[in-house]
């Protein structure tokens, strides 16, 4: 029996919690077959005591399936993550999370589960008002917009910017420098492809590339880094939780149950990797005519569900109007644009009660 045998059965062993197996997630160190005996070597990265515990059962029974293995030995090492919330944050059980830089002071994933809710939008404005917010409390560029939407990166044209980041050093210490517009320091895909050429990567690729989003920028000192995420629980939301040491996310949604009953699977998603919910924010959420009269277009109170329905609470509802549209495709956005509108002043105040929230330690974190 070979190695790539052993290898190949062991793809049916999934890591607790995910559907992926624990080769793919690269946790297999090593694998051996002598004289009837196999042997495995993981490598892990975990608080939980009982995971390394499943996996080497879990093993051992994949294993011993095989006709030609009388033995197991399996070799487990484990490597302690920090807990979530610390002064090195992270997330508490998915393998690979440790060793990652400390980008941020705090380290914030906007997420959804469904497309088409707003979501880099609401980064955007999101990162604006934050930016606006620690400049004004004598704390300017310390706001970084990371966006991780690899096939349809969106927030360049939303920040106004264009061009390609300047490189700084050589070969493998070179360091890209992030682009800077109204304050927040962004670096995304849209940098580094033209406009006209489609990402086609597979899950290896996108992993690979939001870990030089994380190690290989110069993000310099920040205070508050977003990371805008594309919909869904892919191989985008794994790879940053295993990266980037996260100190909370906030799920975007709009009203209806088509988006809420979706969003609510990425808030559980995050939870089970012990990444704390800032808040759910509510987007589109209304729309005042010219005679001022509130319309309900896409139904009323699914954040607020959503919020109750993951043990957090709603940041706020953020209106539809024509304002925060334009903004995003002048590369103006409304909170820089119109900074006293309604929706402006809306992000403003979900700016304030987010560092509030991360300052301030929430319910199960330490």
């Amino acid at each position: 029996m070979t190695s790539d045998e052993i290898k190949a059965q062991l793809q049916k062993v999934k890591y607790p919690g995910f559907s992926r197996d624990i080769v793919s997630f690269g946790l297999v160190r090593s694998v051996g077959f002598v004289d009837g005996t196999a042997k495995v070597a993981l490598a892990l990265t975990t608080s939980d005591p009982k995971i390394p515990l499943h996996l080497k059962a879990e093993v051992e029974n994949c294993l011993r399936a095989l006709p030609a293995v009388r033995d197991v030995i399996i070799d487990i090492s484990v490597q302690a993550t920090r807990p979530a919330g610390n002064s090195g944050g992270g997330p508490g059980n998915l393998p690979g999370s440790s060793g990652a830089p400390k980008t941020a002071r705090y380290s914030v994933a906007i997420a959804s589960g469904k497309g088409g809710v707003g979501k880099s939008t609401f980064a955007v404005n999101l990162a604006c008002a934050l930016a606006r917010l620690l400049t004004d409390q004598g704390r300017p560029g310390r706001v970084g917009l990371m966006d991780c939407d690899i096939y349809g990166p969106s927030v360049p044209l939303m920040m106004g910017l264009q061009g390609r980041p300047e490189v700084e050093g050589d070969g493998a210490a070179s360091m890209l420098v992030p682009m800077e517009r109204h304050g927040v320091k962004v670096m995304s895909m849209g940098f580094l492809v033209d406009d006209n050429t489609p990402v086609v990567w597979r899950g290896p690729m996108i992993m690979k590339t939001i870990q030089q989003f994380v190690q290989n920028v110069k993000w310099g000192e920040l205070d508050v880094l977003l990371v805008d995420l594309p919909p869904g629980t892919g191989d985008a939301q794994l790879s940053l939780v295993q990266t980037l040491p996260l100190d909370g996310a906030v799920i975007v949604t709009t009203p209806q149950p088509a988006a809420t009953n979706v969003a609510r699977k990425g808030g559980l998603m995050f939870q089970k990797v012990n990444v704390p919910l800032l808040g759910v924010a509510e987007n589109m959420s209304y729309f005042v005519d010219p005679a001022g009269h509130k319309h309900l277009l896409f139904g009323e109170g699914g954040g607020i569900i959503t919020a109750e329905k993951l043990g957090t609470s709603l940041l706020g509802q953020v209106p539809l109007i024509p304002e925060i549209r334009a903004g995003g495709d002048a590369g103006e956005p409304v909170v820089v644009s119109d900074p006293g509108s309604l929706a402006a002043r809306t992000f403003a105040e979900i700016a304030e009660t987010l560092l509030t929230r991360l300052v301030k330690p929430m319910p199960g974190r330490m």
